[in-house]
């Protein structure tokens, strides 16, 4: 079930009628449309970055699709006659291509998390078949134990990610624009807006597939600590470890516990959070598509306006 933005179009991609159109020298609605989605997505950052709200599969939908409804507001202003021209003649261009450089970190992070998306659906499939045939038995940890390689390769994907994401945030973030006029400004702000949220949601939907670190010879060195997480967190009736962290400490408890005994809580407490993550990584999966669309509409409008 998909979650909407305030304010937003029923559709998930948000394909919205788009006019050409004259934007004067005071702000236009388009723009005052843009600053409302782009505060509302910076409200929603700090309370899903608050210590008192979980930062699961759910928060990241709504950020999505609100991210994908101010790509819309970006697509009309830059199809103003006075945003094109402002984008062309910026330092012949620089603008632009500054841009497009830019959309291209962001399209190939987008691209990398929905196939990190999908090798995790991949196994977590793999682990609920396992798991219906087999319950607890010790003939389970083979496909735990790929499930954790999986999961190794996911961290070494979203490391080259996160450094490409904070070489642009940097670049982003100091703007060479000196340029008095009023449409050059509201263009370069437009654009460092948009890249700026985009940057921030995706590094936390990064951080949010990656696992608690177990970088071990076998890989399972990291498990009593792991488990002691758990506990704390229940212990102190918190409950702010997402479901794909969470299955990753079940998994670990489950691998200690079938050295020791009868594990049916633990295989039980597993394949609901296998659901769950199953389920949440299906949700996730529609709205990247969707932004990569979004992203990718971005670019193509740039690159016409360069080629005018």
């Amino acid at each position: 079930m998909q979650t909407k933005m305030e304010g937003s179009s029923p559709s998930p991609c948000l394909h919205l009628p788009v006019r050409s159109i004259s934007l004067p020298s005071r702000e236009h609605p388009i723009s005052l449309k843009f600053d409302a989605v782009l505060n509302h997505l910076k409200s929603w950052q700090i309370l899903s970055a608050s210590e008192t709200a979980p930062f699961g599969a759910e928060s990241f939908q709504i950020g999505l699709v609100g991210l994908a409804e101010l790509y819309n507001y970006v697509e009309q202003i830059f199809l103003t006659p006075q945003a094109q021209q402002a984008i062309i003649h910026y330092q012949n261009g620089k603008l632009v291509e500054e841009a497009l450089d830019g959309s291209l970190t962001l399209l190939d992070t987008c691209g990398t998390a929905k196939d990190l998306l999908l090798m995790m659906k991949e196994h977590v499939l793999a682990l609920q078949s396992a798991f219906r045939r087999k319950g607890g038995n010790s003939s389970n940890k083979s496909n735990i134990y790929a499930y954790i390689n999986s999961r190794k390769k996911v961290q070494k994907d979203i490391g080259k990610c996160l450094v490409a994401l904070k070489k642009l945030e940097t670049k982003v973030g100091c703007p060479d624009v000196f340029d008095a006029d009023q449409n050059v400004s509201m263009v370069v702000r437009v654009i460092r807006e948009a890249s700026i949220i985009t940057i921030s949601i995706f590094r936390s939907l990064l951080l949010f597939l990656s696992m608690p670190g177990m970088k071990t010879r076998s890989g399972w060195a990291s498990v009593s600590k792991l488990i002691s997480l758990r506990s704390s967190s229940s212990d102190k009736g918190e409950d702010h470890i997402n479901e794909i962290k969470s299955l990753d400490l079940s998994l670990s408890s489950l691998h200690e516990q079938l050295q020791a005994g009868d594990p049916k809580a633990e295989v039980k407490r597993i394949q609901t959070l296998l659901e769950a993550v199953n389920l949440s990584l299906d949700s996730l999966e529609a709205e990247l598509e969707c932004m990569s669309r979004c992203l990718v509409q971005n670019r193509v409008s740039l690159l016409n306006i360069l080629t005018q």
